[in-house]
């Protein structure tokens, strides 16, 4: 089967010496390896014939000789280059198919070999198609048959590749009906007119057309339907008892999973869901003998998905959503058509024509009035309805009658609504559900075969189905974590039967605690039109004989906290092992069953619960606690309903509790909030709607395409100069209002030609005559009105010389529309979504804007930068717990903004309180922000309104003020005495003016300020005015997908409101994720407010976390919205210029991104232009060999570790510091987590108690380290005998472009210059030396220029043992001249006396003589002796501290399943 059940153990990997003696490689030497040493033979079909036969067919398709081919390019250089569609054979045909089916299992791009030759591609997919519908299993066997049924799925998968969609698009066209019956095409097309239409141009066409071009569309038209009776044919021959073959379910298995991908699309399921019905395919699988054996369990379930999907609630000709109410009146339209045909036919039925619908369409109900029915009686009514064939004249039917009978009754039968069936689920997983292998798989999914999973791919049918999908499989990847989590607190509290038969318990568990009692204690009536209990409540005891820590822990359980509760009844007996590889969990522990619930709160004496507040929580005595909790409903109803039936009561067996780390226990609330979301009307943008389900023109929400576009917009401070805007407009013409040179500065309005969206001739025709009015730019410089005489009015500038490019990318944010860009590594992306935070803030101040990102980090880092530009800080709020880590004085929190409100407010009244001493007024002006407001009314403005009759000239005298006038009659000279003076310069009118009236605006700005802060006055508590806040005040509103998913529904409740996203890091965030931010506000009127969508991401790097390798390949979970809307097609600004690395390191990844340049200043700084101290080159890979006969190594499953590569890695790291280096600028990097713990470990031995050499700024995985930077970096690649997961190229971009100056990688060159997709970069790397060339007398820094060469022989280092000799000298060297400075000081000499390497390269104590590291080698200890900490001992404390990461899971998980 696909999946390998947990602890089974797994084949050893081949060693590299095997792999070159394999068959396979000495072929590919001799034939199509790119890096062979031998001379390329040229094309031999015998050796594909001999390659498929031997290796393929002989070794029954093994996943180990297929990986062998595929990355040894057997496809790209040797199957496609050769393949000939009228000379290929089917050994040639099905090679092909074998590759790139896994190609996808691998996860790799799969097309890029048949791009090379489009031409041929539709000859062998005709070939394909050939092959699929061959019934001589002597010509195709079923294994093959399967193999290519996987490909179409891949196909019909890759709709967004042209050459594939132009091929499969054709199987599923309007034409396909010829397969229908002639009264159900009849009846079809009088329901489509327009397909009627289209109906007769195809006839039309096919009676001008050639023989050839006859046949070749009929095979077309008519091979799905007769796949279809191929399935059937296997299907059939299976029996309902004995021996089953595994090929056929899987061939089966296969087949269901094809319909169902092909009903998840509308373009592919328009025309073919007519089709699978009048086939009957949902009947016959369903009284197949498969559905009914235990071996068709994984068929029964995909079955059940594609019953889900066949009968969708979607309008099939127009794509439209259908509501409950149109249901019900399609499902009235069958019934009163059956009752009509019924009286017609059969007087027996009479009756149960004239019975109302409600009392009739039940399955019970039909079947008791059909089965009275003969089978040619019920043939001749399904005959009637277009169901069947017309039986001839007095000719019994041949079908059988169970199966007419099912098809009468499920074509008719009510349905239940989807979202009543989703609003009956239990959110929570039950035990059933958790160790379902078919739909929650093990952590070893190998991704050969499918699973009842649905799949995220670039079309989904409805926003329902969109939900539904993402619900679906948010609920089950949670299911996966909590399974983890139950089999680890179970099996450490060691379940054993006593002689009693008791339970007893005989280990412990951090996270779980026996049930002392357990009680139901209130079950609510259901609510009006429910039929379970609106809620239950329980109170579960625990005793809590814990150390304090653990205690405190359990006591501070909070309100929404969700926990599990368990049942165990085990059968071993007290001090049995548990042995996971011989047997179940389940039965090894005696698992009954896991339910779900969620912390009300715990118990006070008095039975109350104690409820959540700032008051400290009371001192409880004894060691009992009980806890209030809310069951889930939905579930209790279904279990009492089992009760009822006979069953076990389940809520008397409980006896454990687990509780769950709070930041992984989220999955209830993100579930009820998609939840909710698909209860409500989702109100999504008309100018999005289609795009977020993958249809239409994909660019229609651009800016340029939208309606509302805005022709004249202040860009503020995007442009330092006028030079800097003609720079960033290239091939425009640029019209400057202002003829003075000395005017034109910015900032600046840019008035741009603005064209009507939508398409038609008209519109594109007048564009073309406009098009070279289009190119002119009318900019208007304009004065930003003074702010007041003291210096912090002033307002804060960008000081970023943005590139067209991130100007572009500017201004589709500042428009109305669905703004994506592209960020390649340190292209500026951060500074991009600032400035246009900035400038619609100041185009649209009463507009708001939601920011999103993926981590705290990131949304930390931007909030940084908003801070530093030109916006009030009162308009700024930041949600969420990440606030704690903004290195900011400030605090943005909620009740962080309230307090500086409230601050705020005091400040400002004693502003009016000295305003109003300087003008002499008496009385209490400043005690509230209402008696102000008054003070402002009277007082202020009318003495600024006198002021203004007398300097301002009128219209009647025409005399003109001088200075000394607005100097003598200006009303609050006294109150700016504290300002910089003179506050009026008097050399002109103009000029003294202009600053009074600054001045008085900063009166008014006061004014304004207390006017807004009035209500704080009126609201009393701080939940209140922190509500106030989020609703009214805050303009720029910042949190993460996380936050925006737990929160909906309070945000929803409270008004929440907000006029635009910017989402930061949207590649890496989860597809629901990003949907769910869109909906945080009620509609207007049903439509959506939200005007502006930008996204800000990179899907060349790597993708959101799932930890589940099933729901991350299979399902392509791990596939954001980002990276969707791009494979379809949606315009994006790709930004252009990078400005972290140095040009030629920026070469290393660059070749992933359409024309990715340098900035300027990566040209002239100088620190780029300086060569790396103590290095000959400024990247290197260096080539790392085996080490006493061992490269990389498995401690425990996938924990790889490289010892050689570790100790090259912390040598070179102390070589760079003992040259001067600093530490915080060097990180080492890996692409493994059991590497990450060697690497510490090696350094906490050798380096970390020297103050020389310390530790470096980090050591962590590739994965944890994307979104950071640092100025050296040093990677370990690990692997030696498999490339791994660096084969997806997105890591490898991460992993190529953290490092600004200094990147140098090891690696086992051989293994990784051989990967085709990592060639553009390993072809570079491999162009310098192999062997680390080092400059040891250089210091840090240097004055060398990177492209001198150093000063003498540099030193080439042979290997590690070499490397670790050079070092040690060195710094034998350093510490006698550092000596020598200090007079041999004591204290130091006892500090610096260690040595920093041992003679024993493994993480080992220090010793102090170091000579044998090159001379006698085989005095290197191998890891695991007595003294040392080995490679194995790392590999168990890190696994059993759990400090594993969730990326560094999924990589170790996604290695197994590749070599499973």
């Amino acid at each position: 089967m696909s999946v390998a059940p947990k602890g089974r153990a797994r084949g050893q990997a081949p060693t590299i010496e095997q792999i070159n003696a394999d068959i396979l490689t000495q072929l590919a030497s001799e034939y199509w390896a790119p890096h062979s040493n031998l001379p390329r033979r040229s094309f031999e079909p015998k050796v594909i014939e001999d390659v498929y036969h031997k290796e393929l067919i002989q070794n029954k398709f093994a996943i180990r000789r297929i990986m062998l081919l595929e990355f040894s390019q057997y496809l790209e250089n040797y199957l496609w280059p050769n393949y000939i569609p009228e000379k290929a054979s089917k050994t040639h045909v099905l090679s092909i198919v074998v590759l790139i089916n896994e190609k996808f299992r691998e996860g790799v791009p799969p097309w890029e070999a048949c791009k090379s030759k489009p031409e041929h591609f539709p000859g062998f997919f005709r070939q394909v198609m050939e092959f699929c519908l061959e019934d001589d299993e002597a010509k195709v066997n079923i294994k093959e048959q399967t193999i290519l049924m996987g490909f179409l799925i891949h196909c019909f998968n890759s709709l967004e590749v042209d050459v594939i969609r132009e091929q499969v698009q054709r199987l599923v066209s309007l034409p396909m009906w010829v397969n229908l019956l002639p009264g159900r095409l009849e009846k079809e097309l009088q329901l489509y007119p327009k397909y009627k239409k289209f109906w007769n141009i195809v006839k039309k066409v096919d009676a001008k057309a050639d023989d050839k071009t006859k046949a070749k569309n009929e095979f077309e038209r008519q091979f799905l339907s007769r796949l279809i009776q191929c399935f059937y044919k296997i299907l059939d021959s299976i029996p309902e008892t004995g021996k089953i073959k595994a090929n056929k379910v899987h061939y089966c298995e296969r087949f269901v999973e094809l319909m169902t991908d092909l009903e998840a699309q509308l373009p592919t399921r328009r025309f073919l869901n007519v089709v699978l019905d009048d086939s009957h395919v949902v009947v016959r699988c369903r009284l197949s003998h498969l559905n009914k054996r235990h071996e068709g369990k994984l068929f029964t379930q995909l079955l059940d998905m594609l019953t889900f999907y066949t009968g969708f609630e979607i309008s099939d000709s127009t794509g439209t959503a259908l509501t409950d109410h149109e249901m019900t009146d399609l499902h009235y339209d069958r019934m009163s058509s059956l009752q009509r045909a019924a009286y017609k036919l059969f007087e027996d039925l009479r009756r149960f024509s004239l019975s109302n619908v409600a009392s009739v369409d039940t399955r019970k109900a039909l079947t008791n009035h059909f089965e009275k029915l003969t089978a040619s009686q019920l043939h001749q009514f399904a005959a009637h309805l277009h169901l069947m064939a017309p039986l001839p004249e007095e000719t019994e039917t041949t079908s059988d009658k169970e199966f007419l009978l099912e098809l009468m009754v499920s074509m008719h039968e009510r349905r239940q609504s989807q979202i009543q069936v989703l609003n009956e689920t239990p959110l929570y997983p039950t035990d059933k559900l958790l160790w379902d292998e078919n739909v929650v798989p093990t952590e070893y999914f190998s991704g050969e075969g499918c699973l009842a999973l649905p799949k995220l791919n670039l079309q989904m049918l409805t926003l329902h189905d969109y939900l539904l999908r993402n619900f679906n499989l948010f609920r089950l990847e949670s299911m996966y974590e909590i399974r983890q989590d139950l089999e680890d607190a179970i099996l450490r509290m060691k379940p054993w039967v006593a002689e009693n038969g008791e339970t007893f318990f005989g280990g412990w568990a951090r996270m779980a605690q026996p049930i002392t009692a357990f009680s139901v204690v209130e079950v609510a009536k259901p609510n009006i039109g429910e039929n379970h209990p609106a809620s239950v409540r329980a109170d579960v005891t625990i005793t809590l004989n814990l150390r304090r820590q653990i205690k405190n822990e359990w006591e501070a359980l909070r309100k929404h906290d969700v926990a599990f509760l368990i049942s165990v009844r085990p059968m071993k007996k007290i001090g049995s092992r548990f042995n996971l590889k011989e047997e179940h969990f389940i039965e090894s522990v005696g698992l009954l069953h896991v339910r779900g619930c969620e912390v009300e709160g715990m118990l006070n004496e008095e039975g109350r619960v104690i409820e959540d507040g700032p008051d400290p929580k009371p001192e409880l005595p004894g060691a009992q606690r009980t806890y209030r909790v809310w069951l889930d409903s939905n579930q209790y109803q279904q279990d009492m309903a089992g009760t009822a039936a006979g069953g076990e009561d389940v809520y008397e067996s409980f006896n454990i509790i687990m509780r769950r780390k709070p930041k992984e226990n989220n999955f209830k609330a993100v579930l009820e909030t998609i939840r909710n979301l698909m209860n409500t009307d989702c109100v999504v943008p008309d100018w999005l709607h289609d795009i977020i389900l993958g249809y239409g023109d994909p660019g229609a929400a651009h800016y340029s395409k939208m309606e509302n576009q805005i022709a004249t917009l202040n860009w503020n401070d995007t442009f330092l100069s006028l030079d800097h805007l003609k720079a960033g407009f290239p091939g425009h013409d640029i019209k400057v209002t202002a003829t003075d040179p000395a005017k034109q500065k910015p900032p600046f309005r840019i008035t741009f030609p603005v064209t009507s969206g939508g398409g038609g001739k008209k519109r594109k025709k007048a564009e073309e005559e406009k098009e070279t009015e289009k190119k002119e730019l009318v900019v208007e410089p304009h004065v930003i009105p003074n702010r007041g005489p003291y210096p912090y009015n002033q307002p804060k500038r960008n000081t970023i010389q943005f590139t067209p490019t991130q100007i572009e990318a500017i201004r589709a944010g500042m428009q109305p529309g669905l703004t994506m860009v592209v960020g390649p590594p340190g292209t500026g992306k951060t500074d991009v979504a600032v400035q246009i935070i900035s400038n619609i803030y100041h185009n649209f101040p009463s507009q708001r804007t939601l920011i999103v990102t993926h981590s705290n980090q990131a949304l930390n880092q931007l909030f940084e930068k908003i801070i530093a530009l030109d916006i009030d800080e009162r308009h700024l709020l930041r949600l969420g717990h990440g606030e704690e880590a903004l290195e900011t004085e400030k605090d943005f929190s909620r009740y962080g903004r309230v307090n500086y409100v409230l601050a705020r407010r005091l400040e400002l009244l004693k502003e009016v309180e000295r305003l109003q001493e300087s003008l002499g007024v008496g009385g209490d002006v400043a005690y509230t922000c209402e008696t102000a407001g008054h003070f402002f009314l009277y007082q202020v403005v009318a003495r600024w309104e006198k002021f203004l009759s007398k300097v301002k000239p009128t219209a009647t005298s025409g005399q003109r003020s001088g200075s000394e006038d607005i100097l003598e009659h200006f009303p609050f000279n006294k109150y700016f005495e504290n300002a910089p003076q003179p506050v009026f310069k008097g050399t002109s009118f103009d000029e003294d003016m202009d600053i009074a009236e600054g001045c008085y605006r900063h009166i008014k700005k006061i004014f304004q300020q207390l006017e807004e802060f009035r209500a704080f006055e009126l609201l009393r508590s701080g939940l209140d005015r922190s509500k106030y806040l989020m609703i009214k005040e805050a303009k720029i509103i910042a949190m993460t997908c996380t936050h925006a998913a737990l929160k909906r529904h309070d945000l929803v409740n409270m008004n929440f409101q907000y006029d635009n996203i910017l989402m930061e890091e949207s590649a890496q965030i989860l597809e629901i994720e990003t949907f769910i931010p869109l909906l945080l506000q009620n509609p207007e009127d049903g439509f959506s407010r939200l005007k502006r969508w930008i996204m800000i991401g990179d899907h060349h790097q790597l993708p959101p976390v799932i930890k589940n390798m099933a729901f991350q390949k299979y399902s392509n979970m791990e596939q954001s919205l980002f990276t969707r809307f791009v494979r379809l097609g949606v315009p994006t600004v790709d930004l252009d210029a990078q400005g972290r690395a140095r040009p030629s390191v920026a070469t290393l990844y660059n070749w992933r991104y359409k024309k990715l340049g340098n900035l300027p200043h990566v040209h002239l700084t100088q620190e780029f232009h300086r060569a790396n101290p103590g290095f000959r080159f400024d990247f290197q890979l260096i080539n790392v060999e085996d080490f006493n006969g061992v490269g990389e190594s498995e401690p425990n499953p996938y924990f790889y570790q490289n010892l050689a590569e570790a100790e090259y890695v912390v040598a070179l790291f102390m070589y760079m510091r003992l040259l001067g280096y600093p530490a915080e600028k060097i990180s080492i990097l890996t692409t493994y987590n059991g590497q990450k713990h060697l690497i510490r470990d090696v350094i906490n031995q050798r380096c970390a108690g020297n103050p020389l050499i310390g530790q470096p700024s980090k050591v962590t995985t590739v994965d944890r380290f994307q979104g950071q930077q640092n100025d050296y970096i040093l990677l370990s690649l690990v692997r030696t005998r498999a490339v791994g997961h660096i084969r997806d190229v997105r890591r490898l971009v991460v992993a190529m472009s953290r490092a600004r100056l200094g990147l140098y990688v090891f690696a086992r060159v051989s293994l990784f210059q051989n990967c085709y997709e990592l060639s553009p970069t390993f072809n570079l790397l491999v162009e310098r030396p192999l062997q680390l060339h080092l400059a040891p007398r250089e210091t840090y820094p240097t004055t060398r220029k990177v492209e001198e060469i150093p000063f003498g022989q540099p030193l080439i280092v042979d290997d590690m043992p070499h490397m670790a000799q050079f070092v040690y000298d060195f710094y034998q060297d350093r510490l006698r001249v550092i000596q020598a400075k200090q007079g041999h000081q004591r204290q130091l000499q006892a500090q610096l006396a260690k040595p920093p390497v041992s003679h024993t390269p493994s993480p080992a104590k220090p010793v102090p003589k170091v000579q044998h590291v090159a001379k006698r080698q085989d005095s290197l200890k191998p890891p695991g002796t007595a003294e040392d900490t080995s490679e194995e001992e790392v590999g168990e404390k890190a696994e059993n501290e759990k400090t594993v990461e969730d990326n560094e899971d999924v990589e170790m998980k996604e290695e197994g399943a590749k070599s499973e």
